[in-house]
């Protein structure tokens, strides 16, 4: 299939850019003007304590700009996301980076203006002014923060920083998306087949004919290996970046300092870690079903998404819709109406692979903006379950931005993974119980377990074990090197795996280079936790529970409102234990057992 140009690309299946800003000319007036109104936040500085209605107006301001600065970040990076070879958006994230890095600098002198005043004199104002009081939690979280937060001079020197600290990771994400030229892949009959970052997982990955496979994964590792060296330095700046902040907000571990922002203790990290180290019995069992299945000798890392059922179902784009639709009933009308139009109407989703796209799937917005998606979507049973798993994300952030308050419109990345791999869950639970077609029931299992689960619960919790021992690595002062890396993560790997899963150790061991999100620290665990998280709550409601379809809908409605583990707690599930975890193991060899029957 050849991949088509940015702008042969079928409107309808592009995001709605043009309900954000018009033109560039208008987003690049509104930059401007976002800068120019920096003053009006700044004149704030120094008068908060003065009296409650002063503080009001100076919080109202600074969400006022911030608001207006996400909304013109956020259209610079989509744009640049579905065409990296555009080399006018990539100027735009320039400018964008900038733009928001002077906003948060000049907002700096919030936090420690507000411990200044005193927790004390905070709540009487809270309780004098009902607007002020909206503020309550995020004061709280402030007040809990307070042993590492700066004063005012050094917190707008870390803000500053925001902007330099993120070169690594633009300068990465510019090497491999926009730079990177991929050797073809060859078939088994010698037929040249185009390797790009949007067809790669996809696509040549789940491909039947193993000789794709096979050269489309060593072509796509080989050029991340010719690049070792520059991919390894950037991934060891980001890290630096981290240990720098840790020391600055001293805190004793990058760990601790990372988890420390969303009130999430150490243990929820290692439960994780323990609990898939002592079930990987589980995948060994599933990474001998599929040897058998596939009829190899051995079976390597490129054979993990070799597809099992004997021929592709396919999947349209308003088909995947109408599934992921009737799977979410029990949410309710408004839910899966709002779902519906958002990606058959108001064009939330940028779904068609093209040349330039960048790998692999997002939802983002701002509250000013729909939530929008960027994917590749091939019409099959993968693409399906990245469409719910990204509509979990939109419909969050929707229900979020419409029942929170600005500071409150967020979410942390702990809960952001939860919503998104339960509409995965709702959708397996339902198709597995209404489909009947066999080819069908196996395509969704092999994509659930070698799909969703080998990246969230294989994949993500090993590259957290190398995320854990390179930092530490680099609180130590020892060097981070490409070999270093390369070796370490090839060795987690050949453990994960088991003794009958051939590893071809430079290739493997450079799967740290392929995962941009090694550069938001201690991230990837999240995916682990929150498909725990997701499984526990949707099997509340495909158990017919009460009202456990209304305390998720509060859940999604919550935002940073609480903190995650608390939010998570009402809504019915506990991930400070590593029951959740467990259960969510059960779930795999639940699905596994109804592989091992259906293909003999």
């Amino acid at each position: 299939m050849s991949i088509p140009a940015r702008s042969k690309v079928n409107k309808k299946y592009t995001w709605n850019a043009e309900s954000v800003f018009k033109s560039s000319k208008q987003w690049e007036a509104a930059l401007k003007t976002v800068l120019k109104d920096v003053p009006s936040v700044k004149k704030f500085e120094g008068k908060l304590g003065q009296n409650p209605a002063t503080l009001l107006k100076g919080m109202q301001a600074i969400e006022a700009l911030m608001s207006r600065a996400q909304t013109i970040y956020m259209y610079a990076q989509f744009a640049y996301a579905v065409d990296t070879t555009n080399q006018a958006s990539a100027a735009m994230v320039g400018k964008a980076q900038s733009m928001f890095g002077q906003v948060f600098a000049a907002t700096a002198y919030l936090n420690p203006e507000l411990l200044k005043i005193g927790r004390k004199k905070l709540e009487t104002w809270m309780k004098q002014d009902k607007k002020l009081a909206i503020y309550r939690q995020s004061i709280d979280d402030l007040f809990r923060q307070q042993a590492h937060v700066r004063s005012g001079e050094v917190e707008e020197i870390l803000g500053m920083l925001a902007d330099p600290f993120g070169g690594p990771s633009n300068s990465t994400s510019m090497l491999v998306n926009a730079d990177f030229k991929f050797t073809p892949a060859t078939d088994s009959k010698g037929k040249k087949i185009e390797v790009t970052q949007s067809n790669f997982f996809s696509t040549l990955l789940e491909h039947p004919d193993r000789k794709v496979r096979q050269t489309a994964f060593e072509s796509y590792h080989d050029k991340h290996l010719e690049f070792k060296n520059t991919l390894a330095a950037n991934l060891a700046s980001s890290i630096s970046a981290n240990v720098f902040n840790m020391r600055a907000r001293r805190f004793d571990t990058t760990l601790s300092a990372s988890l420390f922002n969303n009130n999430v203790p150490e243990a929820v990290f290692h439960n994780l870690i323990n609990t898939f180290k002592k079930k990987l019995p589980v995948w060994h069992r599933y990474f001998e079903i599929r040897r058998k299945v596939l009829k190899l000798k051995q079976v390597e890392y490129y054979d993990m998404w070799a597809p099992i059922a004997e021929k592709k179902v396919r999947i349209p784009f308003e088909k995947a819709v109408d599934h992921i639709s009737d799977s979410l009933a029990p949410l309710g009308s408004d839910y899966v109406e709002t779902l519906r139009k958002g990606c058959l109407k108001d064009r939330w989703v940028d779904s068609t692979p093209n040349l330039g796209k960048m790998n692999g799937a997002f939802s983002y917005g701002s509250p000013e903006t729909y939530p929008f998606i960027m994917m590749s979507y091939t019409d099959d049973v993968g693409s399906m379950s990245t469409l719910a798993h990204e509509l979990g994300h939109s419909m969050h952030s929707h229900l979020t931005w419409k029942n929170q308050p600005y500071a409150y419109s967020g979410y942390s990345l702990f809960v952001a993974e939860v919503a998104s791999n339960f509409n995965q869950a709702m959708m397996r639970g339902h198709l597995l119980n209404t489909i009947k077609d066999k080819n069908f029931l196996i395509a969704l299992i092999e994509e659930a377990v070698g799909g969703n689960f080998f990246r969230y619960f294989f994949q993500m919790p090993t590259l957290a074990r190398f995320e854990l021992e390179t930092h530490q690595r680099a609180e130590r002062g020892e060097p981070l090197t490409a070999d270093s890396m390369q070796d370490l993560m090839a060795d987690l790997f050949t453990e994960g795996f088991g003794p009958k899963v051939k590893i071809d150790r430079p290739r493997v061991g450079m799967v740290w280079s392929t995962f941009s999100h090694l550069f938001a620290d201690y991230y990837v665990y999240q995916y682990a936790t929150g498909i725990s998280g997701a499984h526990a709550l949707s099997s509340r409601i495909l158990r017919g529970e009460p009202n456990a379809a209304e305390n998720y809908l509060g859940f999604l409605k919550s935002g940073s409102s609480a903190y995650p583990l608390d939010v998570l707690k009402k809504a019915g599930v506990d991930l400070t234990t590593p029951k959740a975890v467990e259960a969510t193991f059960a779930v795999m060899e639940g699905y596994i057992d109804r592989l091992e029957e259906l293909v003999g």
